[in-house]
């Protein structure tokens, strides 16, 4: 889906608050065949609320783009970590497991495999902690129901998404335990700057099942704990069923002894590695590369629609069907007013049952919000654009020199 997604920087008028702004042009989305996977996804994190998860906002349309508003991160991916070669330590690695896997635990609770856990798609906050974003490939399972498709980054896919599917030509079988694998390979590339298992997207997967079937174990450094040994073994099983793949079961490790896993949804722990404040979490060199291919800036929008719509007049538009049936399926989201009006039945149910309390009064301020929210046909109906980016959620300033990386 290259070039499919950019992501800018915005700010809500009303509350001021930042946000990241992913925009998707419908036309290659409808070119590509990704509009059941966009449309799949925003559904997906309409339902999905955690602090370790990139969260969604807001969401809208216009005639050109479909418009997603997230959490801002910005400590950038750990993808590009790595390639700075940021020395990691097991004490970094620990915190990264544990919230990582607070966050599977979470999804695992709403039914949801990831299926595209990788460095690229786990986002670091200002003080560190990690975060899971993208869900373009999860998927939905139904209790005591394996999936059957494939889908995913080939280096961090799971063993059994593969052997079935490629060794006896039966559909795979598979569930929650893929995304411990992720994890497993996740970790290791930290600390090793390579992965486990010589598999690039180009190996054949004939060869990867041969991989598997020889059982071989990745080579684990002499210096690694004892401790660290036992969980990252497990995760890199190649039996499913033997896989550590629960909190649960990770409680029992000595590696994440004493920690207090009450605090980890409420990022209490303290990452001993903090993102630099100072300088790019992201590679300048190639958001410049990227952003001379960005030919249509978003602070131009509407004037060049205005332009487009006049020329398409006269015109035939080959995709004028199957857009408006994407725009007919798309819904508008806004999760603040969501929230304000959970907030007010509270407040209502609570007046019913205490007489001394005094009726809930705010109305006026709900107005001002719901006023100055996103809608279905208005991209700029409450944020203000202030940088442009590509796909990897790296970011370079569209009007001066200070960059930024949001969460994509």
């Amino acid at each position: 889906m290259k070039f499919i997604k950019q992501v800018c920087i915005v700010q809500k008028k009303d509350t001021k608050k930042m946000y990241a702004m992913k925009y998707m042009n419908k036309i290659k989305c409808i070119g590509q065949g990704a509009v059941t996977n966009v449309l799949r996804e925003q559904e997906m994190l309409k339902a999905l609320e955690y602090p370790l998860i990139v969260n969604l906002w807001f969401a809208f349309q216009d005639v050109e783009d479909i418009f997603v508003v997230l959490d801002l991160l910005l400590g950038g991916d750990l993808r590009y970590h790595i390639q700075q070669n940021v020395r990691f330590t097991e004490d970094i690695v620990k915190v990264y497991l544990v919230e990582l896997a607070s966050a599977l635990d979470y999804l695992r609770c709403k039914y949801i495999i990831h299926r595209d856990l990788k460095p690229d798609n786990i986002l670091l906050d200002e003080k560190g902690h990690a975060h899971l974003t993208d869900f373009n490939v999860a998927v939905y399972v139904q209790p005591g129901k394996k999936i059957t498709s494939v889908t995913g980054t080939k280096p961090y896919m799971a063993p059994e998404i593969f052997t079935n599917n490629y060794l006896h030509n039966d559909p795979p079988s598979y569930s929650f335990a893929v995304d411990w694998w992720s994890l497993g390979v996740l970790l290791y590339e930290i600390l090793t700057r390579r992965r486990p298992y010589d598999i690039e997207s180009r190996t054949p997967n004939s060869k990867i099942c041969q991989m598997f079937q020889q059982s071989k174990k990745p080579p684990y450094r002499n210096h690694w704990s004892r401790e660290f040994l036992e969980v990252i073994t497990d995760l890199l099983e190649i039996n499913e069923d033997d896989r550590l793949q629960s909190v649960q079961r990770l409680k029992t490790y000595d590696f994440v002894a004493g920690i207090n896993w009450s605090d980890i949804a409420e990022k209490k722990l303290q990452p001993s590695f903090i993102p630099s404040q100072r300088s790019l979490n992201c590679d300048p060199a190639h958001e410049l590369e990227e952003m001379i291919v960005e030919p249509n800036p978003l602070h131009k929008k509407k004037k060049r629609l205005d332009k487009k719509n006049k020329q398409n007049e006269n015109n035939f538009d080959p995709y004028a069907k199957t857009r408006k049936e994407l725009a007919e399926k798309f819904m508008a989201y806004n999760r603040e007013r969501d929230m304000l009006e959970e907030k007010k039945e509270e407040n209502e149910f609570s007046d019913e049952n205490d007489t001394s309390s005094k009726p809930f009064t705010n109305s006026n301020y709900i107005n001002n919000i719901n006023n100055n929210n996103v809608n279905n046909n208005n991209s700029n109906s409450n944020v203000t654009v202030t940088s442009v980016s590509n796909r990897k959620g790296n970011h370079v300033n569209n009007t001066n020199s200070n960059h930024t990386n949001g969460s994509n």
